[in-house]
């Protein structure tokens, strides 16, 4: 047995390890054993690296089950609007982050709320160019499912006079003929991120171009990379990407085979409807995997938006729109045809789904897949479950679904405000919106993640707001779940839902060595978002990152 790392005096919770552990001693990136201080230490030869713990708490290594790698990296240079509300704050944010950033690109900011210039006034071009009328900005909506641009950003576009994109995306025009600055899901986001330096390829929707110079190419693999690192610096191990296709692939592929991605990655190929089914064998173009730290196996899909653009796919109409239900992104005959394929080929389809109709729709592409090529471990997964149907939390467990949640993400938490969202969604939908305690008392798998850069990053901030949400009313169940629970959910629940339980997601002799040394309190976690920190990051047995 070879051991290069020990680490010792640390706290190990029985939900990880054997009770009394307080060490482990790592070897060839492999957990070789776990025990006392004493045991431990005799097993330390004289070269190896050992680490007092000094009494803090040792964790599996995170499961991140949800982000945009890509734009995440994009995103850690852009201004960061989250916090920020009313013109004044926005305009002086602005002019100093133009300041900072000279030229004449397209600036950019992220995690604007849609009350961020007040309740009854949602974001336009008239007001963003009185933050600049010149220079072209953009401002991208919290849920990145909505942007909005300023008029010259627009006409660079050449969206200013409108813009066909055919259903499901939206140029939202004014009354004067000209688009108001509003743009609707991937496709209209798409025109003006295309100005940008990065020409659109950290879309959420972007294809992929093999004549990429390599310039630029140097660039992405830059960016990507920054994200691994930020990735590492909130004890994350494993990051679980959702907008993946063949350039990706080939960008993770030259970062991990060059050790430079301090992350585990898994990738799907994200397809459309016009792909149809036969678009499930682009999956081949990503070339080989690298074992241990880049996976592929998946296909994702998006079965609508989000309930502030009136993009949620419901099961019954909108309270303030009458008649008016959205619609699917994939129709259902070809979504039942494009899963049956999936399927077949042993692929994993993780599926996102915000309105109860999109998950009824999702559930229903999934069964039709069980019955076309028989029962299987197909672990499919359905991503953020923002509302469902008590009948169809009852399906889940039943058909072998995994359900990927993010605890930033329901209204109140994270600086989220209730409004629009709650008042969009309809009273009669909050009893079982972002039910996690209803699907947890089902023994249905649950893997957390946070949608970054929809949401800050820090597994540790959601397991807070996770622990401290609130109900929206008196009447409503509390769907908190408890500190080991959702510790579950962001370590083994992970590992469940990425095909990998039997090796990451505890704290065992034999496991990867995936490991996170906190400091700090995570019962104290309810009460204070700042109670516990990430102290060590260790991935494959190599530190990753270390705090200062």
């Amino acid at each position: 047995m070879s051991v290069d790392l020990v680490i010792v005096n640390a706290r190990i919770r029985p939900l990880f390890a054997p009770e009394g552990s307080t060490a482990i001693a790592v070897g060839a990136g492999i957990i070789q054993a776990v025990g006392d201080d004493a045991t431990i230490r005799g097993m330390a030869p004289a070269h190896c690296r050992t680490i007092d713990a000094d009494g803090r708490e040792l964790v599996p290594g995170f499961f991140e089950s949800h982000l945009h790698l890509f734009m995440g990296g994009a995103s850690l240079s852009m201004l960061n609007l989250g916090p920020l509300f009313g013109f004044d704050n926005v305009c002086a944010a602005f002019r100093r982050y133009a300041a900072d950033h000279p030229g004449d690109d397209l600036l950019t900011g992220f995690a604007a709320n849609y009350t961020i210039f007040g309740e009854d006034q949602r974001p336009d071009r008239h007001i963003l160019d009185r933050i600049s009328p010149s220079r072209p900005i953009c401002i991208l909506a919290t849920d990145l499912h909505c942007a909005w641009a300023n008029t010259r950003a627009l006409e660079l576009a050449g969206v200013l006079h409108g813009c066909d994109l055919g259903p499901g995306a939206e140029v939202v025009m004014g009354e004067d003929g000209l688009a108001t600055g509003e743009l609707r899901e991937f496709a209209a986001m798409q025109r003006v991120k295309m100005i940008s330096r990065l020409q659109g390829r950290d879309g959420l929707d972007y294809v992929g171009d093999k004549l990429v110079p390599e310039e630029d190419r140097a660039y992405d693999r830059g960016i990507v990379r920054q994200a691994g690192e930020y990735c590492a610096q909130h004890g994350i191990t494993t990051a679980v990407n959702m907008d993946g296709n063949a350039y990706q692939a080939g960008l993770l592929r030259d970062l991990a085979l060059s050790d430079a991605m301090p992350v585990r990655v898994s990738l799907p190929l994200r397809l459309e409807e016009s792909d149809g089914p036969e678009g499930i064998a682009r999956i081949e173009d990503f070339g080989p995997e690298v074992p241990g730290r880049l996976q592929f196996g998946r296909v994702k899909f998006f079965m609508d938006g989000v309930y502030d653009t009136w993009t949620a796919l419901t099961v019954s109409d909108y309270p303030d729109r009458p008649g008016f239900r959205s619609e699917p992104l994939i129709a259902a005959p070809v979504f039942a045809q494009m899963c049956i394929e999936a399927d077949r080929r042993g692929l994993q389809i993780a599926t996102h789904a915000v309105g109860d109709g999109a998950v009824r729709a999702t559930i229903d592409g999934y069964e039709a897949a069980r019955q076309a090529n028989g029962p299987r471990d197909s672990r499919h997964r359905i991503e953020h479950i923002d509302t469902i149907t008590r009948q169809d939390l009852d399906r889940l467990k039943p058909l072998g679904i995994v359900a990927s949640m993010q605890p930033v993400h329901p209204p109140g938490s994270a600086g989220l405000p209730l409004e629009p969202t709650t008042t969009i969604m309809g009273r009669d939908r909050w009893a079982t919106a972002f039910p996690w305690r209803m699907i947890r008392d089902r023994d249905v798998p649950l893997a957390f993640g946070t949608d970054w850069p929809v949401s800050p990053l820090s597994p540790l901030h959601a397991i807070h707001c996770a622990l401290s949400r609130q109900p929206w009313a008196e009447d409503m169940p509390d769907q908190r779940l408890t500190l080991e629970e959702c510790l579950l959910a962001y370590t083994l629940g992970g590992a469940v839902a990425d095909f990998c339980d039997d090796r990451r997601g505890a704290l065992k002799p034999g496991y990867d060595a995936d490991l996170v040394l906190i400091d700090g309190s995570l019962e104290n976690l309810a009460d204070d978002a700042t109670a516990a920190r990430v102290v060590l990051t260790i991935c494959a047995g190599q530190v990753t990152y270390e705090a200062k």
